[in-house]
């Protein structure tokens, strides 16, 4: 499939419209820089990718040309048109990224997951591929830059956190890509990184509840100067925990790997 020769300025004016700041929509279009975050994908031909946010359908063309099948989502009613007329054999899904099934798409296996996000939905969306990751083989998304760096983080810095935890508990984590401002249109206010996500068979600890880890590793990063003897007071049985697990209280969450925010879940009544 051709790339798309018109940048997204002039497709944008040719069909009347101008980017919607509410809405976050800075368009990439260089045309390297979209082949190397195909490339980043792994796609085989045949295998399902999900685009978010498919927007004026750039970086749909180029996951289209690696022969995989592309469904591309978009919420923005102006823009699926643009989509379906200039992309007739994608599949175009009108839909918002945050709640899309993945699973209605997968086709009974796990699918790949690409976008250049809007970053005020960047955790929502990311929280979303947590539910969602039993349908889910990899994520490429392009996303600021401070995001990425900090679910990459390790343990004991400032930049590890609470979806460091979640993400590194079911996902190797990556930055494969770093994107300048100037790549936009319209230029954003800040750097962006493709994060990558390659999603485990089996989470990286045992764990008996998920949502119970989610929440315990909430309370200890809902007040990062606390220690966790006062974080997890609130906690049923989160102070219990942290003795049964062997964790000296007086620690801070962001000095716990994702094997011991585990080991205190399983303590927990």
């Amino acid at each position: 499939m051709a790339a798309v020769t018109e940048r997204p300025a002039e497709l944008l004016r040719r069909h009347g419209l101008r980017p919607k700041k509410e809405w976050g929509q800075n368009f990439l279009g260089d045309a390297r820089i979209l082949a190397e975050l195909a490339a980043l994908a792994g796609l085989k031909p045949g295998e399902t990718v999900v685009e978010l946010g498919a927007g004026l359908g750039h970086f749909t063309r180029a996951l289209a040309a690696t022969g995989a099948r592309v469904v591309a989502v978009e919420r923005d009613r102006e823009l699926v048109p643009i989509l379906r007329a200039e992309l007739p054999h994608i599949e175009v899904a009108e839909a918002d990224a945050k709640s899309f099934d993945f699973r209605s798409v997968a086709r009974g296996g796990s699918v790949t997951v690409c976008g250049n996000l809007p970053y005020h939905l960047t955790s929502p969306i990311l929280f979303h591929l947590l539910d969602q990751r039993a349908a889910l083989r990899r994520a490429v998304l392009l996303v600021q830059r401070e995001v990425a760096e900090r679910i990459v983080a390790p343990p004991g810095g400032r930049d590890y956190g609470l979806l460091s935890v979640l993400l590194q508990h079911v996902a190797e984590v990556s930055i494969g890509l770093e994107v300048g401002r100037h790549a936009f249109t319209p230029p954003p206010e800040v750097e962006s990184s493709a994060l990558v996500l390659d999603f485990l068979p089996r989470s990286r600890a045992k764990v008996h509840d998920e949502q119970r880890f989610r929440a315990l590793v909430k309370a200890a990063f809902s007040q990062r100067r606390k220690t966790l003897w006062n974080a997890l007071k609130a906690l049923p049985g989160g102070r219990a925990a942290l003795e049964g697990a062997g964790i000296d209280p007086q620690r801070r969450g962001e000095t716990l790997s994702v094997e011991e925010f585990a080991r205190v879940e399983r303590a927990l009544p």
